[in-house]
């Protein structure tokens, strides 16, 4: 057994901040699988509001942010083997967010994903932090679990504690920002200015809104989280209701009688007030989050589901569904010649080779990993964990390879769900008279993403991130 550490960073559009847990990384004895078990919370900084500067993110105030959290909870590179870092909402929006990227990355190497504006990513983290042991408890409800924060919505559409839809709107708190406990403006985003536009509501910074104002724009934000919950796609044809769409939510045409749950900063105010705690005044914090959980709790639509059913956690579901469902751990017998290759990250995952794939589409996804600078990932499904399928698929694999001369130093990922990395490998580069910068991992659960971020050997065993959710 060997003691781990896991971090979660999230950079929001109205706060900030950092959970950090410690982990054991062990032999299951049953299953033959290494794991992390007995994840527990190290610490948890207190939010903080993300701060702006004039051309963007502030990234000194960032940096000071950052190093203070990871000095309090104990933080070292070498101990950290996985975890994650978003940026979201309307930080992620931002001119300079590749520079706030690159500094989590200076701190904690690639053993974390550091990925800026994933919203399906983000919807899937909030579900499996906040509503998938709900989901788990009821498995023949569908439920939707609407992420609000302060830039952005983020849906996610699950069965049984699995996501099967996610979608995006630019609802949230803080796209009108105001002197805190009344309704002068201070700050309007982009988002903003073209809804006070289409509302005819002629104010600025400076300006007061009054309650009728107000009104309108609350009535405008639930409209369109009511309509996408509902799968309603004509209210989206509206220009103003599309460009407040970031990522279309498309639930199947059988979805019925669905429970709605609530994360983020408002679900927090919503699920707050629900148990008769006394919310903040009037833009307590400067933004519209009192307000719209406040309309939410008097939803006649919604407000049965938050009495009813209350997911795991409301506040920051997001960053810890980063520390504890991003990073798997790979099988031990990984095919894995050089060991210096690795950490690999940003793989782009060209897709998926299987017993019915033909030769021209195995050649195909293989020249799109060879066009690919840093490299790619396939997922290999065979017929089988025999021998005999193994060998079949993998020497299919490496006819292609010299079919299209796959540049030897050019890396290339396998990823598997069975314990057949060793094999699979053999095959693949034919008992290394192919030359080839390969990598087979086993004992993935392949998710439907766009990207993989694999890290270094830990006790024979990697870590393995995804993101780009579809």
């Amino acid at each position: 057994m060997k003691n781990v550490r896991l971090v979660g960073l999230d950079f929001g559009t109205t706060t900030s901040s950092c959970v950090v847990a410690s982990a054991a990384l062990l032999h299951n004895t049953v299953s033959g699988r290494r794991e992390l078990t007995d994840i527990r919370e190290a610490y948890r900084s207190d939010l903080v509001f993300t701060p702006f500067a004039e051309q963007g993110l502030d990234e000194s105030r960032l940096q000071k942010y950052l190093d203070s959290w990871l000095a309090a909870g104990d933080v070292r590179a070498e101990e950290i083997f996985g975890g994650g870092a978003l940026l979201t909402g309307l930080a992620a929006q931002q001119k300079n967010s590749a520079i706030l990227v690159e500094l989590i990355r200076s701190r904690l190497g690639d053993a974390l994903i550091a990925a800026a504006g994933d919203p399906c990513l983000e919807a899937w983290l909030a579900f499996q932090a906040s509503a998938a042991p709900l989901s788990r408890s009821h498995p023949e409800r569908w439920i939707v679990n609407l992420d609000i924060g302060g830039g952005t919505t983020n849906i996610a559409l699950g069965k049984d504690g699995e996501v099967l839809r996610t979608g995006s709107l630019f609802v949230g708190a803080r796209h009108v920002q105001f002197v805190p406990g009344s309704y002068q403006i201070v700050k309007l985003s982009d988002f903003a200015r073209r809804l006070f536009d289409h509302l005819g509501i002629a104010r600025g910074s400076g300006d007061c809104l009054d309650e009728t104002q107000v009104a309108a724009i609350l009535d405008f934000y639930m409209n369109l989280l009511e309509s996408a919950v509902a799968g309603d796609k004509q209210a989206f044809d509206a220009p103003l209701a599309r460009l407040h769409q970031q990522v279309p939510f498309d639930p199947p045409s059988d979805v019925r009688d669905v429970i709605v749950t609530l994360s983020g900063g408002v679900g927090e105010l919503v699920y707050g007030g629900r148990e008769a705690k006394r919310l903040p005044s009037t833009t307590f914090f400067g933004d519209l989050g009192i307000d719209l959980a406040k309309r939410l709790l008097a939803s006649t639509r919604w407000k049965a589901d938050f009495d009813a059913y209350v997911p795991a956690c409301a506040g920051r579901a997001t960053v810890y569904g980063l520390l504890v469902h991003t990073t798997q751990v790979s099988g031990s017998t990984l095919f894995l010649p050089d060991p210096a290759i690795l950490p690999l990250r940003d793989l782009p995952i060209f897709g998926r080779v299987t017993p019915t794939s033909t030769e021209e589409q195995i050649c195909d996804i293989l020249q799109l990993v060879r066009r690919s600078p840093p490299g790619g990932c396939v997922h290999v499904v065979p017929a089988g964990h025999d021998a005999s399928a193994v060998a079949s698929l993998g020497d299919r694999i490496a006819a292609a390879l010299r079919t299209i001369d796959f540049p030897g130093a050019h890396p290339l990922v396998l990823l598997v769900r069975d314990n057949i990395a060793k094999a699979l490998g053999h095959y693949v580069s034919q008992w290394g008279s192919i030359p080839l910068n390969l990598v087979v991992l086993d004992e993935i659960e392949i998710r439907d993403a766009r990207f993989v971020q694999i890290g270094s050997v830990h006790n024979q065993v990697v870590p393995v991130s995804f993101y780009g959710m579809n």
